[in-house]
């Protein structure tokens, strides 16, 4: 049967392939993450308003007409300020998810391959840097490297650096003691060969997974640090600086700080549903704990008696 678009499927033939290959678990929180990221991108063209334009006639205003999320205490638009904030949060974000991999995943194989010292040397290091949490980490960083959305990328990936590390470490380990790759060894296969043909694309699917886990984490963090007041400039419009400003008058304009609230809730708890989803479906040792045992013997048949009598 040759295959046809989806968009041309009859409603119910349509609904049951969605339901088959896209189960609810995975298609809802991804689409709550796109549609907030297709949102971010396409800011300038869904607001009517700067984020930064003040309007003191329209101070804490509430959800109406030309502002359909209401104004801030200083007259800003939340709509825009929203948007505008989401491109800003889920840039900074996602490249400090890739500064974390880049250095973590790539410094933690070069380091596993070259031996049991280097390993040793180098999450030593990285036992120093988990010994200060994610977010005070984070905060010395800005404080050394200045205010700005890139020393906050780049506090951002480091903090989350030996989160990766380890990852990678347990599962080189757990690939490495395999029969395969002891058998290529065995052949004098050398440590970059066996590193690049055998355990790297084994070990892809967990590194990839624990993306969609790390995500969320660094939102949250820059939120943080944004609503600490450090990273990027005063007037920048970051959720976490939206809901500092909006606190102090959240009596008189309620509608300021759970739009940015509500959001961040939203597109963290979408991202932790659906990296937990892929974990499920791509992490080898979540499938091989999730495959169910083997089925028990049936119970034997009862033993018919022996009649009494006769020889």
């Amino acid at each position: 049967m040759s295959a046809r678009p989806i968009a041309m499927m009859p409603a119910g033939r349509r609904a049951s392939f969605l339901r088959r290959h896209c189960p609810a678990g995975i298609c809802l929180p991804a689409a709550i993450v796109l549609l907030l990221a297709a949102a971010g991108l396409a800011a300038p063209w869904l607001t009517a308003h700067s984020p930064l334009d003040q309007d003191l006639l329209q101070l804490n205003k509430g959800p109406g007409a030309g502002f359909p999320l209401g104004t801030d205490h200083l007259g800003r638009d939340i709509l825009s300020r929203l948007l505008y904030g989401a491109r800003s949060t889920l840039a900074v974000s996602a490249l400090g998810t890739v500064i974390a991999f880049a250095a973590g995943a790539g410094l933690g194989l070069l380091a596993l391959t070259l031996g049991h010292w280097a390993e040793r040397i180098l999450f030593a290091a990285i036992d120093l840097i988990r010994a200060l949490p994610g977010t005070l980490l984070a905060l010395l960083l800005i404080v050394g490297l200045g205010s700005g959305s890139g020393p906050l990328t780049i506090a951002l990936g480091v903090s989350f650096v030996p989160v990766v590390a380890y990852v990678t470490r347990a599962a080189y380990h757990r690939e490495a003691a395999r029969d395969y790759v002891l058998a290529a060894a065995s052949f004098g296969g050398n440590g970059l060969h066996i590193l690049s043909r055998h355990i790297l694309p084994n070990i892809a699917g967990t590194l990839i997974t624990q993306a969609a886990i790390i995500l969320p984490r660094c939102i949250v963090t820059e939120s943080v640090l944004s609503f600490l007041g450090v990273g990027s400039s005063p007037d920048a419009p970051t959720w976490g600086r939206m809901i500092a400003d909006s606190s102090r008058f959240i009596e008189r304009a309620p509608h300021a700080i759970m739009a940015p609230l509500v959001t961040l809730v939203l597109l963290t708890l979408s991202l932790s549903l659906l990296g937990n989803q892929l974990r499920r479906r791509f992490d080898p040792i979540r499938q091989e704990t999730d495959v169910p045992g083997p089925a028990a013997d049936p119970a034997p048949a009862a033993v018919r008696p022996v009649e009494a009598g006769g020889c």
